[in-house]
């Protein structure tokens, strides 16, 4: 019992672990709404009109970024589907084999009715022995889920989740509608910004508020302007961040391009 309670302490902690960057996000999602709306929209701008149209288009934003970030979070990724999956007469052969060789004889005859066309830098299929199953291509094993992901990209510690297939589309406007939302605070909140080096604002925690929100707003910018050129380029190229750094092994050998050449999952 003490070895089996000590790994459900142990996953229990890693848990929590895995759940402090989404925490520390929303606490600075949450502080921004603050210092935006209440410290710079109602108590710092005194042009109602002006105020009104801050307010109105803000929240537009704010919705649609954290509508994004939900469904990043909490779509769960997509994993192989039960043909890929060996059966349990196929594990018990494959367990009683013990040359690397007469195994991979076994995984082609099962893999030999698959739409499998990639293959490990060896040239042997790719076979997961954690979930036991012939890998589809595009197809990895995340080391934090513990388990395969369809078309993984990469595990993203600031939404606790594999970004792959089923929530790729979510990730992308995730960064988009958090880029437009960090632009839109940087370029209203400048002339407040402005306007505290120069003439000063009349109360103090306001006056920290919209500084600090201008200088936070203006930093995740510039990051995540950078992820979302980066990803957009990903998508152009029909890549992955895995299939980037590494170039996917072929039947005929590794090829840089991947599967722009049309051999899409």
């Amino acid at each position: 019992m003490a070895p089996s309670g000590s790994r459900s302490i142990k996953r229990s902690c890693q848990t929590v672990l895995y759940w402090i960057p989404v925490i520390f996000i929303t606490i600075i999602v949450a502080w921004s709404y603050y210092a935006y709306v209440v410290q710079l929209c109602i108590e710092s701008i005194d042009n109602i009109g002006e105020k009104i149209v801050y307010l109105l288009a803000y929240h537009v934003a704010f919705i649609l970024f954290t509508w994004a970030y939900w469904q990043t979070i909490f779509t769960k990724p997509m994993n192989p589907m039960k043909e890929f999956h060996l059966s349990y007469s196929d594990k018990e052969l494959l367990e009683r084999e013990d040359r690397g060789e007469s195994q991979q004889e076994i995984l082609r005859r099962l893999a030999k009715d698959l739409p499998i066309y990639t293959r490990t830098m060896s040239g042997a299929i790719r076979f997961c022995d954690r979930c036991q199953l012939v890998k589809p291509d595009r197809c990895h094993h995340c080391s934090v889920c513990d388990k395969c992901i369809l078309k993984m990209d990469h595990h993203c510690p600031w939404v606790n989740n594999c970004v792959g297939f089923s929530n790729y589309k979510f990730f992308m406007l995730f960064l988009a509608y958090s880029l437009l939302y960090c632009l839109f605070i940087t370029a209203t909140d400048l002339q407040y910004f402005i306007k505290f080096w120069i003439d000063g604002l009349p109360d103090s925690q306001a006056k920290f508020h919209i500084m600090f929100l201008f200088f936070a707003a203006s930093m995740f910018s510039v990051s995540l302007a950078s992820l979302f050129v980066y990803h957009c380029w990903l998508v152009c190229k029909n890549r992955s961040t895995l299939e980037a750094f590494r170039a996917p092994p072929f039947r005929h050998g590794a090829d840089k391009n991947g599967f722009s050449l049309g051999l899409m999952l």
